[in-house]
């Protein structure tokens, strides 16, 4: 396989013709370029580094899909993240059952209101379940919600409150949901697949270890690609 950069898109120029076509959106260049180490054959992929925050996810990740030549089979929002403790430790890999947006809705007097129970709107998506399970296994991957935040969890008052309003939560991140809603408006399936970098609590850069956070990504990714590179298309939604 070889990588060609375009416009900030690495693609993959190497497939077979029956392979899964796959759209990966990442944040930032140096995620981009670890998922992007893990293929290196059969498999159709382009991996965006789409940029940081849910809105930007979402707009890169639909202008992409709109632009397609040929349709993609699944759209997959990958990264670095925050992980709960101590169910997902640093250095850990956490595939989301359920892709969350844990900070849309409104504050009110009782606490907060998710956008639902104002009566419009999403604030989760579900990956297809058996491709999950399947990647969780082939990656030895911990599943679980990941939760998208505008804003990047400071203090352990705000991580309490984020574990009791999702007690399934295993990871925060900011691009997810975004990602999801592009996929979600063109019927396409899509993933979440998350390297833990931090803690989820007090903000303390010491304890970060993104180096290896992005070298658990390229690895994981590496093995999840033949469950990928095999998933059958006509499945997706089960």
């Amino acid at each position: 396989m070889v990588l060609q950069v375009q416009e900030g898109l690495l693609t993959t120029s190497a497939y077979t013709p029956s392979s899964v076509r796959i759209l990966v959106a990442t944040a930032v260049p140096a995620e981009r370029d670890a998922v992007a180490r893990a293929f290196t054959h059969d498999s159709r992929v382009d991996v965006i580094a789409a940029g940081v925050g849910p809105a930007a996810a979402a707009a890169a990740t639909a202008t992409a899909l709109a632009l397609a030549g040929t349709p993609y089979d699944l759209v997959v929002s990958a990264g670095i993240a925050g992980g709960f403790q101590p169910e997902a430790p640093v250095g850990s890999l956490v595939i989301a059952d359920e892709i969350t947006a844990a900070d849309l809705g409104a504050e009110t007097a009782d606490g907060f209101v998710p956008v639902t129970e104002l009566g419009f709107g999403t604030v989760t998506h579900r990956p297809p379940s058996a491709l999950v399970r399947d990647l969780a296994a082939a990656a030895g991957a911990r599943t679980g919600a990941v939760l998208t935040v505008s804003t990047v969890t400071g203090t352990a008052a705000r991580a309490a409150e984020l574990r009791a309003r999702h007690p399934r939560a295993l990871a925060e991140a900011m691009e997810g949901f975004g990602v999801a809603e592009a996929a979600a408006a063109h019927g396409i399936p899509v993933l979440e697949l998350r390297a833990v970098s931090n803690p989820v609590g007090p903000r303390d850069r010491a304890a970060w270890r993104i180096g290896d956070a992005l070298a658990a990504l390229t690895e994981g990714f590496g093995k999840c690609a033949p469950v990928l590179e095999s998933w059958n298309r006509h499945d997706r939604i089960h």
